[in-house]
Order: C-alpha cells, then structure tokens, then sequence
C-alpha cells in the first residue's frame, strides 16, 4: 500500500483562496454613507408596514368604535382617510377637541349626574337624598349598566351607533334651569342634539333628540331605532326579596297598564306606548315621550340566579323603540325620571306613573289607592312610622268588627242548632239526601246557615290582599325603624345564621315579628277552627272529613305565616301580628258580652214558628233536592218488583 505524502501545494492554494475572499469582503463593505441610508430605507419600511396593517385592521373592522377615530391628527392622512370611509360626514366630530371620554359633572338639589362626550348620554346618576342598607349612595346609571344609543343608517350606505360617537358638550341657564346641550356635529351648524333640560327640585328631566341640517345625511328610508338598555342595581338588604318588585312596567293604548314577567325572562312587542319603567322595587328609571311611541320591542332577563352569587345586578332591561324623522330631521320630546317609586311624588306628573307601583289588580288595588295609601299618609304625618301602623290595624279591625260580629253569631246559630241537626242526621242516617233536605230546611227556618258565616270571612279576603301589596311597596317605609326592626320595608332580623348557612325557603337569618304573628294566628284559629269543629257533623260518604282539614290548618297556617314572612317586610308581619290579636279581643269581647246565647235560641224559636220565605237560590235547591228524593224513591220500587 503506497504511503500518502503531505501536499504542500493543497494547502498553499486553500491560503490563496480564504486571502482572495477577505480582500473581495473589504474592497465591497459599504461605505457608512451607505449604512446609514440602508438603516434609513428599513426604518421606513417597517413604518411602513406597521401602517398598513394598521389601516387594514380598521377596515376590515366590522364594528366601528369611538377610539378608532378619537384626537386624529391632522397630518395623518392615511388615517384620516380611514375615518373618513368609517364615518362619512360624521368623521368631523372625531377630529373635535371633545373627542374624549370626558364627562360633563351637573348637580342639581335631588339629582347628581355625568354627562359623557362618547355617546351623549348620561352615564352616571346618583339620587343625593337616599342611602342603601349599608350606607352607601344610591345609582341608578353607573360603571356602564345602562346604554343609550340611536342605531341610524347614512344616505352613503354607512350603519352607525350614537353609542360609539363623540358629543361636544356646552352648558347654560334658563332662569333657574340648568340646560346640557350634547351636540353630535357633522359641522358647526349640521348636528345630532341630545338636549337635558334639568329643573330644581325635580326628578323629572326634560329630554329631547333633535337634529339640524341632516336631511342629506341620515338615511330616513331605513330603520332608525333607539335602544335604551339598563341593569338595575340592587340596594336591599334581601336580594331575592327585592327581585319580587323589581319590573319592568309600561302604559299603552291609553290607559292600560302591562308588565313583563316577575321572576323569568320575558319579551313583548307592544303599540302605542304612553310610558315604560324599569322599576328597581323603590326606585325607578322611567321614559316617558309627549307623544306615545308607536311600538315598542321591550325585554326583561332575570339576573338573580343564585342570591349567594348574584349580588350586584337583579334584572336586565331592554326597549327598541323606532324613530322616525320630521322632515328629515330628529324631532322627539321625552322625560326622563330618576327617582324613588313613591305615589306621592310620581303622582305629580299627572302621567298615570304611579301606576308603576304593584297596588295589587282590580279591587285590591283600588282599596289601596283611595283608602290605606291616603290614610297611613295621614296617620305617618303626625306619628312615628311603626305607631302608624298599629293604629291604622286598629281602625281596619274596627270597621271589620261588624263582619266578625256576623260570623261569630252565625256560629252561635249553629252551635244553638247542633242537637237538632244531630237529630236529623241519626234519623235519617240510610237516606243521606233527606238528611240533607231536612237540614237546609230547619236552617232556613232559624235563620242561620253555614254560608253566613263564610261570606263574612270571605269579605275580609280583599282587604287582606291590598296590605299584603301595600306594606312592601310603601316607600315610607323605608329604613323606618320601630322597636328591634331596623327597617320596616325589609325583615327584622334578631339571629343570622353562619355565613353560608341557610335553611331552605326559610333563609339565613330568624325575624322576630313573623314569629309573634305565627304565634297570635295560632290562637285565634284556635279559638275559631276549634269552635267551628266541635259544630261539624259525622263526615258525608264520599266526602272528605272537614274536621281533620280544620285541625291540620289550625297548625299548618301559623308554619306558613313563620316561614313565609320571614323574609318580607317587617311592616306586614307587625300588621298581621297586631290584627289577630285584636280579632282575639274582639272575640272575646263578642262571646262573653254581646252575644246572649238564651236570646239567640229564643229568637230562633220565634223564627222557626213563622213560614219562612225561601230566596230564589233556597227555593231551587230544595226543588233539586225534592226532584232527587223523587228519583231515588221510584228507583228503590222498581228495584223491588
């Protein structure tokens, strides 16, 4: 095998070659002349670049937000061109010194408000005369839990939202009225206006969407709506309770008055709209137009899933309402109501507001409206809020005195008759249809009947409703305290439970008045469903044992009143506790010293020696009664033969 040798000449040609290529590097190095326009031309390349991405993000953006064309510089013209194909005429507010989110700060002696240039719309109220529970002041618009925006198409095709568009606000005065003017500018004389007239001492603001010049600009072919959306803040001490008269309540073809689901979701397409509130138990945000809207697409979502969890908001609420323009321009005047749920101050606006407040349907709404409203405002006048209140129980149970004097008496009629009825009842006992007819008929003689003693108690069922709506809705009631209740409007609590801990549909907590009511209402029941149980006959074939149902109500109806009214208003529970226990003294009073058995029996007598005359229903139901009697009797002779 031949030895390889060292090449001498490989390695003297590998040195020339690396030598040539370190001269031909040196001789084309560029010169720093040629460095510093290279770093230049790539500065300006990546500027480059950077502002085309830019430029196609914004226009293939489908939704155009205020900060895209917010303080554009004049010398941007690339951007400019940008905002100008977004905007179209309205491209002239974004280069305005009020594009900003800065807000317009008005106090007034109620009302404490913020005014934002984005969207020209109150974004802040706060009613400087009312607490929460805790403390802390009272919002109704805050931290954006409201929107208020007028979606419009443009005669070049654009669609826009007023939410995402800047207003240049101006403040004035007209004698002792504050005006805020948010002007919506396509120039210094063409414009979208969004005017707050603010008065002293009102709740109400005078609101009003006009526009100028705009004829050529807004596309009045198309659909222009205005979308007013709020979540309602929660300033109870119970959550849950306060869903119950949180509603959105609205007036339409007229008078009538309509409301969305309590507890779901709900959704309505409603015409000609006099006014819609979005009640938050009390206090409420109301729109109210001069003239009605012509529809109306409103909706109500339910917020309070969980009370342990959902704290904050209780209920969303949500309106479309269609705009249409006055010769071509916006025309439409409105009110605006920040205020509590109060009848009084509701009732001012002669607009039918306080129909907002739930005061119960039909009779039992009237009942509130023209008695018990009017007569505890009389009584709290003068008196302390919880005084108030057992007074105006008394006066009821005075006035109801007379229909528990005729219960009563109808009562002592049939405890007078029982050895008769149980008489009649043993001798007809294999013919339970004459048995029937015998005892309606010694009834009708005597002059007492089971009925008697029903509708008396049925009479006192419409004023029973009407306070159970009138004491959680009575916004004087609101954080007045009396004895251990630290407000009437809401439970009085003596004992909160472990945080976390929680007895269902009772709560986390024990009130005091839900107990002595349940305690009073066990007595009287007692002392009624006892008296009215040892009346009660052997129990009918086929018919369920009324005494029974009378004794398991004697102990169900106070477990119903302890667990219910545990978390409602402590004003009703100290109503409820007070009415039985005057309708036990009433009783009382009534049996040992007005009521005289031995004249009671003697005028029964008297009464069965008279032909009574039967009443049209009497005397029908004795002719079923005969006409059944006959029946069965041909029906046993013909079983014999």
């Amino acid at each position: 095998m031949e030895e390889k040798k060292f090449d001498i000449n490989s390695v003297i040609g590998f040195i020339l070659l690396f030598g040539i290529m370190i001269w031909y590097f040196y001789q084309n190095q560029p010169t720093p002349e040629e460095l510093e326009a290279q770093k230049q031309a790539e500065t300006e390349k990546v500027e480059a670049e950077e502002k085309a991405k830019k430029a196609e993000q914004v226009l293939t953006n489908k939704i155009t937000t205020a900060e895209d064309y917010s303080n554009v510089s004049a010398s941007d013209s690339l951007q400019q061109i940008v905002i100008q194909n977004k905007l179209g005429a309205f491209a002239y507010a974004s280069r305005l010194p009020s594009a900003t989110d800065a807000t317009t700060d008005i106090e007034t002696e109620l009302l404490a408000l913020k005014f934002n240039n984005k969207g020209g719309h109150l974004s802040e109220v706060r009613l400087k005369a009312f607490v929460d529970n805790d403390g802390a002041p009272i919002y109704l618009v805050k931290d954006g839990n409201t929107n208020f925006n007028i979606n419009f198409s443009t005669t070049d095709n654009r669609v826009l939202n007023t939410e995402s568009l800047y207003f240049q606000p101006t403040v004035s005065k007209s004698g002792d009225n504050t005006i805020v003017s948010m002007r919506l500018k396509v120039s210094e004389t063409r414009y979208l206006e969004y005017r707050y007239d603010l008065k002293p001492n009102d709740y109400m603001i005078d609101f009003s969407i006009k526009s100028q010049g705009l004829d050529n600009v807004v596309n009045s072919s198309q659909e222009i709506n205005l979308d007013w959306k709020l979540k309602g803040f929660s300033h109870d001490e119970s959550i849950s309770y306060e869903n119950r008269y949180t509603r959105l309540t609205y007036q339409h073809e007229g008078d009538k008055i309509d409301k969305l689901a309590q507890m779901n979701d709900d959704e309505e397409l409603v015409s000609d709209v006099s006014w819609l509130s979005y009640r938050q138990h009390f206090f409420s945000s109301i729109l109210v137009p001069d003239s009605p809207f012509k529809s109306v697409k409103m909706s109500s979502i339910d917020l309070v899933k969980d009370e342990e969890i959902d704290t904050v908001f209780t209920k969303l609420y949500a309106s479309k309402i269609p705009l249409t323009l006055t010769g071509g321009d916006f025309n439409k005047s409105m009110g605006l109501y920040f205020g509590p749920t109060d009848a009084k101050t509701l009732k001012v606006y002669d607009k039918n507001l306080e129909e907002s407040i739930p005061f119960g349907w039909g009779i039992f709404g009237w009942i509130n409206k023209a008695v018990f409203i009017p007569l505890f405002g009389f009584l709290s006048g003068f008196l302390p809020y919880g005084i108030a209140i057992i007074v105006m129980t008394i006066l009821v149970k005075i006035l109801l005195s007379f229909v528990q004097y005729k219960q009563f008496l109808s009562q002592a009629k049939m405890k007078i008759l029982k050895p008769e009825l149980d008489a009649i009842r043993a001798k007809y006992k294999d013919n339970k249809l004459k048995s029937q007819q015998e005892t309606m008929a010694l009834q009708n003689k005597a002059g007492a009947s089971p009925l008697s003693g029903c509708l008396p108690g049925l009479m006192q069922i419409p004023v029973f409703y009407a306070l159970f709506m009138f004491f959680p809705t009575a916004f004087d009631l609101r954080q007045k305290s009396f004895l251990w209740a630290d407000d009437l409007s809401s439970f009085d609590s003596i004992y909160d439970f472990p945080n976390g801990f929680s007895i269902p549909f009772y709560g986390d907590h024990i009130s005091l008045f839900p107990i002595l009511a349940a305690i009073a209402i066990f007595f009287y029941m007692k002392m009624t469903t006892g008296q009215q149980t040892a009346m009660q006959g052997p129990p009918q074939e086929g018919m369920p044992d009324m005494s029974k149902m009378m004794k398991y109500m004697i102990y169900f109806s106070p477990i119903l009143m302890l667990v219910f009214f545990n978390n409602y208003a402590s004003g009703l529970s100290l109503y409820y506790f007070i009415s039985n226990l005057i309708s036990i003294g009433i009783m009382l009073v009534i049996k040992n010293y007005i009521i005289d058995e031995e004249k009671v029996l003697a005028k029964i007598q008297v009464s069965k020696s008279k032909p009574k005359k039967q009443n049209r229903f009497q005397k029908k139901m004795a002719d079923m009664m005969e006409q059944a009697e006959k029946q069965k009797q041909v029906q046993q002779r013909n079983k014999k033969k």
